[in-house]
């Protein structure tokens, strides 16, 4: 089987004859052609919004999307600090009520100023940016200087409160007997004289183990011989030890009240059983706490 083309033009003409080996081979060439062609165009390489158009368009809108990007998180960030400026507000009236301070003197009242989301009306530009930039700044600023207001208050309160309730005395338990007196004493461990610079309060393992007046705690951890022990400063040169506690209820730094519970009762350390080994110390030198546990308390 063959194909015969003839061409007749207006100064041509000319004639082939296809066997059926050319013909096939044409046909397939066309459609080979046909289908790439179609496939360009569906996955949009020849289109002019195809993917090479899109990139270029985003990296043409990328300076707007990291600007916006940039606005959303100064305006979150503005909205924390509001939120951080109102609670230091309440924190400061809250102890400025209970030192008794005037309400002239600090001005925790005034509200910050406010701010809102970007929108339409809200325009993306350098300008906007400056803006927010320079709020934040001011806010910063209030929250610093409103935060030395309130150590000063923190300092005023917590001076009152020592001075109140800083009057050692009593005993620091809730239930149990005293076991051991303070000075040379038989050592339980070896059986040599010892100087024994506390005293022993014994009771039931878990018994509440109380700050004999208020202070600020100053250890809370183990230490060699004592196991858990909790020190407290009370002011004017004294402190309080309390030792082999069971577990500890404060840390380092806690503001503690005359007779708050500060551990349990425990064995830890250099102990023979449950029992708290009670310190006094005035300018870090033991003294016989015997007088402070019968003392009378104001």
């Amino acid at each position: 089987m063959s194909l015969t083309l003839l061409y007749r033009g207006k100064n041509v003409r000319f004639s082939m004859q296809l066997t059926k080996l050319h013909w096939l081979s044409a046909v397939c060439a066309f459609a080979l052609i046909s289908g790439l062609v179609v496939h360009l165009i569906f996955t949009n390489k020849l289109q002019p919004d195809g993917d090479k158009y899109q990139v270029l368009s985003q990296v043409n809108q990328a300076p707007n999307k990291i600007k916006e990007q940039k606005i959303t998180a100064l305006t979150i960030k503005l909205a924390e600090l509001q939120s951080q400026v109102l609670r230091l507000n309440a924190l400061g009236d809250r102890l400025a009520d209970s030192a008794n301070i005037p309400t002239t003197e600090f001005n925790f009242n005034q509200l910050p100023a406010s701010g809102g989301p970007v929108s339409e009306a809200f325009p993306i530009n350098d300008k906007t940016l400056e803006q927010l930039f320079i709020e934040i700044d001011d806010f910063e600023s209030k929250i610093n200087y409103e935060e030395k207001q309130l150590q000063m208050l923190e300092s005023l309160s917590f001076g009152h409160h020592i001075q109140n309730n800083g009057y050692l005395s009593g005993r620091p338990i809730a239930k149990g007997w005293l076991s051991s007196y303070y000075g040379v004493r038989k050592d339980p461990f070896n059986g040599k004289p010892t100087m024994h610079k506390g005293v022993d309060f014994a009771g039931k393992e878990d018994t509440a183990i109380i700050a004999t007046a208020s202070g600020v705690v100053t250890w809370a951890s183990k230490r060699y011989g004592y196991g858990n022990l909790v020190e407290i400063n009370h002011g004017e040169g004294l402190t309080t030890r309390y030792g082999h506690n069971k577990n500890l209820l404060v840390s380092v730094g806690d503001v503690v009240n005359k007779g708050q519970k500060i551990a349990r009762m425990g064995s830890t350390g250099r102990s023979t059983g449950p029992h708290v080994h009670y310190e006094i110390l005035r300018n870090n030198r033991q003294i016989d706490p015997i007088k402070f546990v019968y003392r009378k308390g104001k």
